[in-house]
This record gives C-alpha cells, structure tokens and sequence, in this order.
C-alpha cells in the first residue's frame, strides 16, 4: 500500500464496515422497545411475578376432525391478558412448515384480547396430524404451546 491509496483503502473499509450493521434495527422483522419488556426471566430479574402479563388462551387445542388432503384451513385461537401490564408476543413458531401462524405485533394491554390465527395446508399429508404452535411472549412462563390436529383424508384412496 502507498500513501495515494491509503486513505481509499480506509474509506472503503468504514463503508463496508457500515453497510454491515443494522442501523435502524430493521433486518426484516419488527423491533420491540427493550423497556416494554418486563420479564424475570430477563438479566434484570426486578419484575414481581404478579406484575407480569398473563396471556389466557379460550382454547389451547383445535382439531379440525376430518379434511380433504390438499384443503387449507385456519383457526383463530383468541386469547385474553389477564395480568396487570401489556403483553407481548415476541414470536410464534410452528412445528410443521405447513403450518403458519399469524399474532398481533403491538402490546396487548391488561383486560384486552387478541387472536392467534394458524392455517394449515393439508397438501401432501395424509393421516392423522397434529402439529404444535409455540408462543413466546413476556409471561412467565415465557412460552405457551397451542395445538391444532386433523384426520387428513384422500377420498381417491379410500374405499
């Protein structure tokens, strides 16, 4: 390296350097203010267990009894916060990709309800099926576990 193309070399490595971070915390997903979240599970530990959110779901299990293989259905699975401060569901994850799931992004706030909605495409199962959809959120316990099952059928098949 000479004189003329160090200070290049130093510019093109702050660019790449900067084109690297994230810098308004958006890589796709939605950011949630780290002082909404109130969890003792946190490094903090300061939040009192009768503090917390408490996420009450109507139902935690569906079954959608006898589908056509290739048939896409869905369940809203509504919940309410029971607790004294807002809920937030950090993330929902499934254990199937045939399964996908959709929650509310903003706080819940104490008394209010909400819905997590899953659809399942049947398409290439066959049989029984049950598929479990994980709730993160900043209750304590931190996860919920909801269900949905189905017979999938294939009338061409049967007798």
């Amino acid at each position: 390296m000479n004189a003329k193309t160090l200070p290049l070399y130093f510019v093109l490595s702050a660019l790449l350097v900067l084109s690297g971070c994230n810098a308004g915390g958006k890589n796709g997903k939605e950011t949630i203010p780290a002082d909404l979240v109130n969890n003792p599970n946190s490094a903090s530990g300061t939040a009192g267990k009768g503090s917390l959110p408490v996420i009450q779901f109507e139902e935690v299990e569906h079954d959608f009894g006898r589908i056509i293989e290739g048939e896409s259905v869905s369940y809203s699975f509504n919940f309410t916060n029971s607790g004294k401060s807002d809920l937030i569901i950090a993330e929902v994850s499934t254990s199937c990709g045939c399964t996908v799931p959709s929650y509310p992004k903003t706080p819940i706030r104490p008394g209010e309800s909400g819905a997590v909605k899953v659809a399942f495409n049947s398409n290439g199962k066959r049989g029984y099926q049950s598929k479990n959809i994980i709730v993160a959120s900043n209750t304590q316990p931190n996860t919920t576990v909801i269900r949905i099952k189905a017979q999938v059928v294939n009338p061409s098949t049967e007798k």
